[in-house]
């Protein structure tokens, strides 16, 4: 007898693969790629070191659930006073992992989620995986897509909102919660009490005078999502973490060991020199490559294109306005087919339709060669 089709269960349905994707995967050969948010820069000498002695010299089989001792230890220092003990920390595979740890670990069936709008894509996917209910805040981009206060309580007084999740610095605006705005955002949660992810995984890659802060600092209810994958060019080392409370850390490690066992051996040994002082100048470096490429992207923008793009104060984006051409998408999909890769603002949440998410994460000669290709297709 015929056996019926294959059909996902109903927590898949509908899910495919983000915009992102799909646009670099239908890129033209010798596309310029100003899509993609992964770091073309080396590894630093320091970690593939590390690697090379590991793999030569030790033998790498599993380490515990939640990693190596030592490293969690390191991860740990990078957030007080909210995380005493390494008992507090998870290695991961990459943050993505963490995230999805997270929100598996915190959301219920039925539960409401705040999201920023724009957000990062995997955010509502996964909280709809997790039974919840995507509801999202927003950025305004009247406001270049700062935090708003008000909408922000607004969606709070909803006693369904299990938890609220935070990006700074943010994918895909580059925009940077300063502290006061964290101190605001802890205050409005001491008031309401949902717990927080705080998804930090481009704290290293910041343009501001300081280190972006932490809510972590401010409020106890949170969760932090970090790691190495953009800070130091390890997208492929697969190497992230989650830091927070101990209940909520205990459970997050059921639910690895299950889906992971351990992050990779090989990455979290080498990983250990990610808080050497050769590390510590790699990042200074990376930061500093990043920064004359923001500066040169965005002059690139103001003369060739006559447009206005939203200055990041961290990551590695700009949000490029092209309003005036229609729907993002469809500017996307002839961009795409002038050569040039970048992604469409309506794929990060309705806010940010009219606008192109611009990776400089490209060498000089790429940007001024995807600049150039805009452009040409723009007018």
């Amino acid at each position: 007898m015929p056996w019926p089709d294959f059909q996902p269960p109903a927590r898949l349905r509908g899910t495919q693969k983000s915009a992102i994707r799909q646009l670099f995967d239908r890129a033209p050969a010798g596309s310029i790629n100003l899509g993609l948010g992964e770091p073309d820069l080396p590894t630093p000498d320091v970690i593939r070191r590390a690697a090379v002695r590991v793999v030569l010299e030790e033998q790498n089989g599993y380490t515990t659930h939640a990693g190596l001792a030592t490293l969690r230890e390191l991860i740990a220092r990078d957030y007080p006073p909210f995380i005493t003990s390494p008992e507090q920390v998870i290695v991961t595979a990459g943050s993505q992992e963490a995230l999805y740890l997270a929100l598996m670990t915190l959301v219920d069936q039925g539960d409401r989620v705040l999201l920023p709008d724009p957000g990062f894509v995997a955010y509502p996917t996964i909280v709809r995986m997790a039974g919840g209910e995507p509801v999202f805040y927003r950025l305004p981009s009247a406001s270049d897509f700062a935090f708003d206060p008000a909408e922000f309580r607004r969606h709070l007084q909803d006693r369904r909102i299990k938890a609220a999740v935070l990006i700074s610095p943010s994918n895909p605006t580059g925009r940077v919660l300063a502290r006061a705005e964290l101190a605001q955002i802890a205050e409005l949660l001491d008031h309401f009490g949902a717990w927080v992810i705080s998804d930090e995984i481009y704290r290293e890659l910041y343009y501001t005078a300081e280190r972006p802060a932490s809510l972590a600092e401010l409020y106890p209810r949170t969760v932090v999502i970090g790691g190495l994958s953009k800070a130091l060019s390890m997208t492929g080392w697969r190497l992230g973490w989650l830091c927070g409370p101990p209940d909520v850390v205990r459970a997050a490690l059921v639910l690895h060991g299950y889906v992971t066992t351990c992050a990779s051996t090989i990455s979290q040994k080498a990983a250990l020199a990610a808080w050497t002082e050769e590390a510590e100048e790699a990042r200074r470096q990376i930061r500093a490559t990043f920064r004359a490429r923001r500066d040169l992207l965005l002059d690139l923008v103001s003369r060739r294109l006559g447009r206005r793009a939203v200055l990041p104060e961290g990551a590695f984006y700009a949000m490029l306005d092209v309003s005036d051409r229609g729907r993002s998408a469809e500017v996307a999909e002839q961009l795409l087919a002038g050569g040039v890769i970048t992604v469409p603002g309506s794929a990060f949440g309705a806010e940010a339709e009219g606008f192109l998410r611009l990776s400089f994460c490209a060498h000089e000669a790429a940007l001024d060669e995807g600049i150039s290709r805009i452009a040409q297709v723009l007018g």
